[in-house]
């Protein structure tokens, strides 16, 4: 299927119609109004993401193994680079998703391949986050294992 763009050139007054607000000095207040959003967005998803909550646990449980096994600098900077991908991309499809039912409250195909598509942005980040695990927690628990034996 072949979907049609519009054109729109940077002269024509269709671009001239959206009004430009004036963005003011940056303040303290303003800075934490940002972070307040900001961690409202993150309870939302928590709130209605049963995914968020997987990977709540298993961030959790990989903070806990890597504190046990005691993690150089840069081993943690691996796991929190992986951590942080599979929440980055969990926040985006769960924004993408919101906006997919808004813009379009009952079924269309499209949105539901927008959404499939996002959903398997998130698995591509945690099979990527399982890997790193491995590579990064994999040694440590083998050195274990083999004093144990």
């Amino acid at each position: 299927m072949r979907v049609e763009q519009a054109h729109i050139d940077a002269d024509t007054p269709a671009m001239h119609e959206f009004p430009v607000e004036e963005v003011g000095p940056i303040t303290l207040s303003g800075r934490l109004q940002s972070f307040r959003y900001a961690a409202r967005g993150v309870r939302l998803m928590l709130r209605s993401q049963h995914n968020a909550w997987l990977h709540a646990v298993a961030s959790c449980g990989v903070l806990i193994v890597g504190g046990l096994c005691c993690l150089s600098a840069q081993e943690w900077c691996w796991i929190v680079l992986a951590i942080m991908s599979v929440w980055t991309a969990e926040a985006l499809n769960t924004a993408l998703e919101c906006l997919a039912d808004v813009a379009s409250p009952e079924f269309h195909p499209l949105v539901g391949r927008a959404k499939d598509v996002a959903a398997g942005g998130v698995l591509i980040s945690a099979c990527g986050s399982i890997v790193i695990g491995l590579l990064v927690i994999g040694p440590h628990l083998l050195h274990v294992l083999a004093g144990l034996l």
